[in-house]
């Protein structure tokens, strides 16, 4: 075992010497079966593997898939021509992805063609600009729905009260088209209305987070036509946070009855909370704040509306409103936070970030 571990040193000093010391970009060396001999220590961080897991084994013993395949390597070898892929995804035997954009080429070390492979991970970058992208969507078309809400509901009014004058000169047999006239107009302003959205400001105390998450389960435990299982994973040592208690416990509500409605006898949801560091809330990056996840075994959501799911009036259901999503949005973006949402058959979370450290609100 000793000898191993010395023979491995050695051949890590060797590629060393022969790259010309550490490099920034992530490096792995193969040789012309395709067998590791070189990980420096940005790959090993990247990769979250060490040297002495990594070298010797076959590269597809490491990548599970990749569009990298070994025709593309063998090519390599044969002509020398490098070749590089911008938008790469190596997923690892345990499921584990990265994103990176990549570079191949073909090198000698003592006197044998070896295939130098270098790589930068890009998905917190192409995150981030994802992220900042839907932001100025959903910003834009919730700016677009209240400009439209507002020019329905102001003729509406003008419509009830016609309605309501021209009563008093009917007699009763006719009065019931006024009334439905009526009926019909405050359901729409209703839905109106609800499509403005919350518009006070929230109201934000110092308080434990997990007081508004035992509201919401509760509420919903005790909701007798539910027999979905429901579950808390809590960090207990996460401190206060700066929230509005009505506010954030309608936006988790919202999220946990749309999960209901999908959900057959064997769903089950779970609230959870932990601590998140270092992440970006759209664009702006905090260093510590509290995550939120509502997550459900249910069937998933449509891959074809994920990106617009907190649009108003976007729903995967088709009895849906697509209002409670965006209104949930609404309603974080008011704490300065971010709602996101993961999704698959079989596993959906819905993230609600929110930072500790209080800015101000919009």
């Amino acid at each position: 075992m000793q000898s191993n571990s010395q023979s491995l040193r050695a051949l890590k000093q060797t590629y060393q010497q022969q790259l010309g010391g550490q490099l920034a970009t992530a490096v792995i060396v193969l040789d012309k079966s395709f067998i590791i001999q070189y990980v420096n220590l940005s790959a090993e961080s990247i990769l979250v593997k060490s040297f002495d897991k990594l070298v010797g084994k076959s590269f597809h013993d490491i990548f599970f898939t990749t569009s990298i395949n070994e025709i593309q390597l063998q090519q390599l070898l044969d002509s020398g021509q490098e070749f590089t892929d911008s938008d790469v995804t190596l997923q690892f035997v345990d499921n584990y992805k990265i994103t990176v954009e990549l570079t191949a080429s073909s090198v000698e070390f003592n006197n044998n063609r070896h295939i130098l492979i270098e790589f930068n991970q890009i998905d917190k970058q192409k995150q981030i600009s994802e992220e900042a992208f839907q932001h100025q969507q959903w910003e834009s078309a919730r700016d677009l729905i209240k400009g439209l809400a507002h020019e329905i509901k102001n003729p509406l009014g003008g419509l009830r009260g016609a309605a309501q004058l021209l009563s008093l000169e009917l007699d009763e047999e006719k009065k019931e088209y006024t009334a439905m006239i009526i009926e019909q107009a405050d359901r729409l302003t209703n839905l109106v209305d609800r499509l403005l959205g919350p518009n006070q400001l929230p109201k934000m105390t110092e308080q434990n987070i997990h007081l508004v998450l035992e509201k919401v389960f509760k509420l919903v435990s005790f909701d007798s036509n539910t027999k979905i299982k429901l579950t808390r994973d809590y960090d207990p040592s996460i401190p206060e946070v700066t929230f509005d208690e009505e506010k954030l416990q309608q936006a988790v509500l919202n999220i946990v009855n749309n999960a209901v409605q999908v959900l057959d006898e064997t769903g089950e949801i779970t609230l959870k909370t932990r601590i998140a560091s270092n992440q970006t809330i759209n664009g702006k990056r905090i260093k510590l704040g509290v995550k939120i996840s509502i997550i459900d075994n249910g069937p998933g959501i449509p891959e074809s509306i994920q990106d617009t799911l907190f649009y108003p009036m976007v729903s995967g259901r088709a009895n849906g409103t697509g209002i409670g999503l965006s209104i949930s949005q609404t309603l974080v973006h008011q704490h300065n936070g971010k709602l996101s949402c993961n999704s698959r058959p079989g596993h959906t979370a819905f993230n609600i970030l929110l930072p500790f450290e209080e800015e101000g609100t919009l």
